[in-house]
């Protein structure tokens, strides 16, 4: 039988552990502890003949940590999604577009290149040895056709929503133990909208 006194200095020194532990981890990644918040920018809604266009980018999206897993080959996915809806003054918004669109990045460690895939470019593949170019790349939509234009109104006020966020991470089976540090360095920005009349 546990008396009281050992089972209170038991639960005692698992904390004090479990701090210990989190102490050595924050220290030895600080960059995770400060990361700065993930968020939208440089957003334009703009159109072509027969289509709406949207441009955005999303920036503070990867941390160092999430650099070494990809560098060692672990595929990883952003997911953007975007809607959009009529304003209506009187009664509830009505959406009229909802997409979600997702770019993927694969480091290939025997050609020593990064592979991704951009949906909104006719599943545009490319293949590239530059890791911040591929970032860069990770984190633009380009010219994604958000609806066409002759589904809209003349005259009629439209709200396009965007938000961008890390899908969850799928690690091989021997580096499952790192699962509870994922968290971490997942992101998911705010929602942000801009308001127009077509």
């Amino acid at each position: 039988m546990i008396h009281s006194n050992t089972l209170v200095h038991s639960m005692r020194g698992r904390r004090l552990s479990f701090a210990l532990a989190l102490f050595l981890f924050f220290s030895i990644f600080p960059e995770i502890s400060s990361a700065k918040e993930a968020r939208l920018s440089d957003i334009i809604v703009t159109n072509t003949r027969d289509h709406l266009l949207s441009y955005f980018n999303v920036r503070d999206c990867f941390t160092e940590e999430m650099g070494r897993a990809i560098t060692n080959g672990i595929s990883t996915k952003f997911t953007f999604i975007v809607k959009l809806y009529e304003i209506k003054s009187a009664w509830f918004d009505r959406k009229i577009a909802d997409i979600r669109l997702t770019h993927t990045i694969e480091y290939n460690t025997l050609k020593n290149e990064f592979n991704l895939i951009l949906p909104e470019q006719n599943n545009k593949k490319v293949k590239t040895k530059d890791f911040d170019g591929a970032k860069e790349l990770m984190a633009d939509v380009v010219a994604l056709k958000v609806i066409r234009l002759d589904k809209l109104k003349k005259g009629a006020h439209y709200q396009i929503r965007m938000k961008a966020e890390l899908d969850k991470i799928e690690l091989p089976f021997y580096l499952n133990y790192v699962l509870f540090f994922l968290s971490l360095w997942d992101f998911e920005t705010d929602w942000y909208s801009i308001e127009f009349r077509y």
